[in-house]
């Protein structure tokens, strides 16, 4: 490690004289030795020398040099490893000239429990510990639904959750309409259900020009045997799937393949991730990195790849082949570093003819549309925050916006929610909640007392950031919880204000309460106001949602957990003998001793803790 020696202005010739021409990641710091841009080299004198030319630079990167106080190198043994190296110092510190890409979430999967008697499909993100089978991954959950609506219609492929499929007497809905074949009653033998299945897996690995194959052979086997009512169903299956087909853009038999493209113009940066796999488009997702240096396509799609596949959310796949809408400079060490992670080759293309230009074009078609329909929302939300800054008599405009708000039923499975917005909307990835424990039920005040203590006891412990705006869904008694809080952890420079419903409830008749400056008036078409709305109406949504989530968490737990000495065998014998928590709560002692594995003592007990006794 070699360090430069801080100045009162860096003499970078001096540094400069001394740097290595090796390949190694390089550091550059402020005065307050914050890391301002993490970048590596092939080599290390020539890279950082183009910082400090005279001529040529464009004003971002003027912007940085100006700020740079020290710079520090490591030397690494080849471009690939200080690739490697770059993409987890940036991941560590996050410094702000470096691509912000924002992505908290995995990729969601089709999972099928392929160890099961008769197997399901289901919605499945996160870690893949549970035995089966996992395809994907999916752009969107709304990708994923729409795949498991397909295999529903055309493979009838149960999908319902264990617990339910195990305790059918009768089959279900879904049978009724024809989206199941009804196993969990006995109305499909094992060896037809396993013959769906397998045409399931060979639709989801893009065979599905052999499962019509298969389907016309088994509509013709059955019409020669004038099984006609199977015969039909085949028929059926088979339109649906040719209407699949139709509806849907084919690779052919291409693998899996992800078509990236970058598009940037003065007011901000789009990249598209096009998805493929077996040959089948999955939809695409899209990302607005905020830049501070990058401007051309080749270095935003250099800056973009390697922290998306090498330090993204877990889950994420590399295909064998990434196709680009420009040419990337250091591709050949990017395709090093992906295919030493993933352990096979990884190619990237940037010049391709045919159906992959097709695509390229494609791509390039929906990022434009995406990118300029995102400035147009945040061009909006900049006046909706100049606006806001006027009407509250600011100096600075607001950058941080977070909102309170409270939902339960009649005091149950109370959750406070935290919605954070900048000048770009929503922060989902800052978003919190909180669920509130200790309190009298549907008190209010004590439920946003306790959210904002824990909320700002954290931020106070260095775990985020405060907001410049903090609003509170109520009127003037939820406004003096938030004043008590910040004046009891000692916090200052935060506006608190009050967001209180109307008599009528209706929008546009809020009554907007500053904290020391009182009530303030707003126009029903302000867009200060329709920036207050928007919060407080996305911090009421979050918590409506995480509320029945909770809420419908605790109505479907079993009487029976948490009881001493009745664990999950001894909770199913319980439920098989009695036949549900029902029957076992209104049975005597005497009765649940019968059960197999409850002795005389543990039924007391079991009776005791059910009746409060």
């Amino acid at each position: 490690m070699q360090a430069f020696v801080p100045m009162a202005e860096f003499d970078h010739k001096t540094f400069l004289k001394h740097l290595t021409s090796r390949p190694g990641v390089y550091r550059m710091y402020d005065e307050s030795d914050t890391i301002l841009y993490v970048g590596k080299a092939k080599n290390l004198k020539n890279r950082v020398s183009s910082y400090f030319r005279t001529t040529a630079l464009t004003v971002k990167t003027m912007a940085l040099v100006a700020r740079i106080a020290r710079v520090e190198y490591t030397v690494t043994s080849s471009e690939t490893e200080a690739l490697l190296l770059e993409q987890s110092l940036i991941k560590e510190h996050r410094p702000p000239y470096n691509i912000d890409f924002r992505d908290d979430k995995s990729y969601p999967y089709i999972y099928l429990s392929s160890e099961d008697e008769y197997p399901r499909l289901a919605f499945h993100r996160g870690a893949q510990k549970m035995p089966g089978r996992y395809f994907g991954p999916f752009p969107s959950a709304y990708s994923v639904r729409d795949s498991l609506n397909i295999l529903q219609k055309v493979f009838r492929v149960r999908q319902c959750e264990d617990s339910f499929f195990k305790n059918r007497s009768r089959p279900c809905l879904q049978y009724q309409i024809k989206r199941c074949s009804g196993p969990c009653c006995g109305l499909v033998s094992a060896e037809e259900y396993a013959d769906d299945v397998n045409h399931a897996i060979m639709f989801l690995e893009g065979k599905s020009r052999a499962v019509l194959d298969d389907y016309a052979n088994k509509m013709d086997d059955a019409s020669k045997a004038l099984e006609f009512e199977k015969a039909a169903q085949y028929r059926d299956q088979i339109a649906h799937l040719q209407r699949i087909q139709e509806q849907q853009y084919v690779f052919g038999n291409q693998g899996d393949i992800d078509v990236i493209a970058a598009i940037s113009n003065p007011g901000g940066v789009c990249v598209l991730v096009m998805m493929v796999r077996g040959g089948r488009l999955l939809g695409n997702k899209t990302y607005f990195p905020r830049i501070r240096i990058e401007e051309s396509e080749s270095e935003i799609l250099s800056s973009f790849i390697p922290p998306f596949y090498l330090s993204g959310a877990s889950g994420r796949e590399i295909p064998k082949e990434i196709i680009v809408n420009s040419r990337i400079e250091d591709k050949a060490v990017i395709e090093a570093a992906l295919s030493e992670r993933s352990g096979r080759k990884i190619a990237i293309a940037d010049s391709v003819r045919g159906t992959r230009q097709r695509w390229v074009a494609l791509a390039v078609t929906n990022a434009e549309q995406s990118l300029g329909g995102h400035l147009a929302s945040r061009n909006n939300n900049f006046q909706r925050f100049e606006a806001l800054q006027e009407a509250l008599g600011l100096s600075e405009m607001p950058e941080r916006l977070e909102c309170f708000d409270i939902s339960h039923s009649a005091g149950e499975a109370t959750v406070a929610s935290c919605v954070v917005f900048d000048q770009n909307g929503p922060l989902k990835s800052d978003y919190r909640r909180f669920n509130i424990d200790g309190i009298t039920p549907g008190d209010d005040y004590a439920a946003m007392s306790q959210a904002l203590s824990r909320r700002y006891t954290r931020i106070k412990k260095g775990e985020g950031r405060l907001p410049d705006i903090l609003f509170v869904d109520g009127g003037k008694g939820q406004l003096t919880q938030a004043e008590g809080i910040m004046e009891e952890l000692q916090i200052t420079g935060v506006i608190l204000v009050g967001v209180a419903k109307g008599p009528s409830r209706k929008a546009g008749l809020e009554s907007i309460i500053v904290s020391g400056a009182g009530e303030i008036e707003l126009a029903p078409d302000s867009p200060a106001l329709h920036l207050i709305q928007h919060i407080r109406d996305e911090s009421h949504r979050f918590a409506i949602t995480a509320h029945r989530n909770r809420r419908g968490k605790k109505r479907t737990e079993s009487v029976l957990e948490g009881i001493d000495g009745v664990g999950p065998k001894r909770r199913r014998a319980l439920l098989r003998h009695f036949g549900g928590s029902q029957r076992v709560q209104s049975a005597s002692a005497e009765e649940l001793a019968k059960v197999e594995g409850i002795s005389r003592t543990l039924a007391e007990h079991i009776y005791a803790t059910l009746h409060n006794g």
